[in-house]
């Protein structure tokens, strides 16, 4: 097992990575707990082949539990998803000392998350995330949310979890469209700051999606370094620095938004396709070279991700795809800041550039 924390002063919580894990969560959430009782939220998909393993470890570690088992999908992250959690939270008797286990995806995360942070004005909870995207990207950091119709993530807070526990072995049942939408995530990282990562991963990242277990650990132990030492540094985005983890976001908000938040576009598949527009719009302002672009684009490609408006499966022109951006959550006196690049691994935050710009780029981006 692998021991990684996220410092945050007295906030501070670990982050555990193992094989095998998921059945000895009993043992690790016990010493959290002010008492032995627990409520575990799931989803339809996750349910049938984990709910069991969390159940019997808790219940052989004294522990006693009850579960809700939501749809699956982005439409149970919404103001109905959040009003039939906290209801059944509060039915369930939950008080500010319980920990929640959250045991899913992004979407059961960020609901989870948010729920607990006002509940009774906050209680605890404990991420078990069982994608790869959850568990190399959103169940680290503490922000959570609920989609509505104006945007992505547009209802949240930041509520840190008590937390982290990361089985690699429940990717095995992940299919393999899932895999690629949180291996999306995993390249951010190099994108962002980390050249000899991007690299490691067009090296690796086939295996990696093929079911390499080596290559899978390496991938979620480095991310998940990564994204502890960004929130360490900038817990709440005020600084620019944890900005950076939205690289190929702003992007790819707008093209979950124009398909409708469904499995048309899963997020990862999303922020794919956004990375690459990030690089191709640096490079067309002369910031990045189009050889790193074009490089960005090959490797999504080459592991059957989306890298164009058109691959990504939409045909909007840019004027409808920057209103979208227009109503982004980082919009700062009118100005939405980018996450743009000098080239690989030379990501930087910046507001120059207009959205009436982003527009007319979009629009000689269609293919």
């Amino acid at each position: 097992m692998e021991r990684l924390t996220v410092e945050l002063g007295s906030r501070s919580y670990p982050i555990l990575i193992g094989d095998g894990l998921l059945a000895a969560i009993g043992a690790h959430a016990a010493p959290l707990l002010k008492r032995p009782r627990t409520m575990i939220v799931t989803d339809e998909h996750v349910a049938p082949h984990y709910l069991a393993v969390v159940e019997a470890s808790l219940a052989g570690a004294g522990i006693a539990h009850s579960a809700l088992v939501l749809p699956a999908g982005e439409g149970t992250k919404s103001w109905d998803g959040l009003a039939r959690l906290t209801e059944w939270l509060i039915g369930e008797g939950v008080e500010r000392g319980d920990h929640v286990i959250a045991l899913g995806g992004g979407v059961i995360g960020d609901l989870v998350g948010f729920a607990c942070s006002i509940v009774k004005r906050g209680c605890a909870f404990v991420q078990v995330p069982t994608t790869l995207l959850a568990q190399v990207d959103s169940s680290v950091g503490g922000k959570t949310a609920i989609n509505v119709p104006a945007g992505k993530n547009l209802i949240g807070a930041f509520h840190q979890p008590a937390l982290v526990l990361i089985d690699p072995t429940t990717l095995a049942t992940l299919p393999r469209r899932e895999l690629g939408a949180g291996y999306a995530e995993v390249v951010k990282y190099g994108l962002i700051d980390d050249v000899a990562f991007f690299a490691w991963c067009e090296d690796h990242g086939a295996a990696l999606l093929a079911g390499d277990s080596a290559a899978r650990h390496k991938a979620i132990a480095h991310s998940v370094s990564a994204k502890a030492r960004i929130v360490a540094a900038d817990e709440r985005e005020t600084q620019d620095v944890r900005a950076l983890l939205n690289l190929g976001h702003s992007f790819g908000h707008a093209l979950e938004a124009e398909t409708g938040y469904s499995d048309r576009l899963l997020h990862g598949e999303a922020v794919a396709a956004g990375m690459v527009l990030a690089h191709q719009f640096s490079a067309a302002n002369g910031l990045c070279s189009r050889e790193d672009a074009a490089r960005v684009r090959d490797h999504l490609a080459s592991v059957d991700l989306p890298h164009s408006l058109a691959s990504a499966g939409v045909n909007s022109d840019g004027a409808t795809l920057s209103g979208h951006m227009a109503h982004d959550k980082k919009v700062r006196g009118g100005k939405l800041p980018l996450i743009l690049t000098h080239g690989i691994g030379q990501s930087f935050v910046t507001d120059e550039y207009g959205l009436d710009r982003v527009a007319a780029f979009l629009d000689g981006n269609a293919a």
